[in-house]
């Protein structure tokens, strides 16, 4: 995130309160947390899964998780990145968007079956829902995910 990008809106899980989180003053080590209730708020952005982190993320994951297996080399993948980016924000604390580097986590994207990036992985109460292959605009993405 950029010092000029606007603050990040993020509802409370716990209260349904609207926080604002400034991407120019950083968490630190700090973690959110709600203005009104003081509970932990969830990520405003995309989380990084790796090969160590993936059964904590994505499968034990309290809310639904859309998992974008990519690389950096992908231009396809690098097409979408805004989009994820904009859906991570706007549905925080209801649908958490994680990537997954495929260079550099062959693992897990050898267990899920990744042939081809992007990949879009859908996942509710650590299962598997749907998977959706390509480069799609944003809308299509959350018509994918709202209808799965």
């Amino acid at each position: 995130m950029s010092e000029s990008e606007p603050p990040a809106l993020v509802t409370c899980a716990s209260c349904g309160a609207t926080n604002r989180l400034d991407p120019a003053r950083g968490g630190g080590d700090r973690e959110a947390v709600c203005g009104r209730c003081q509970a932990p708020l969830p990520e405003s952005g995309p989380v990084n899964v790796t090969d160590e982190s993936f059964e904590e993320l994505v499968l034990r994951s309290p809310v639904p998780v859309l998992l974008d297996a990519w690389a950096a080399w992908c231009a396809p993948c690098r097409m979408v990145a805004p989009a994820l980016e904009q859906i991570a924000t706007e549905r925080s604390g209801r649908l958490r968007v994680a990537k997954l580097d495929v260079d550099d986590n062959p693992a897990i994207a050898e267990r899920l079956g990744i042939r081809s990036i992007p990949t879009l992985v859908l996942f509710r109460e650590g299962r598997e829902v749907d998977r959706l292959v390509g480069a799609v605009p944003k809308g299509e993405i959350l018509r994918w995910a709202d209808a799965v």
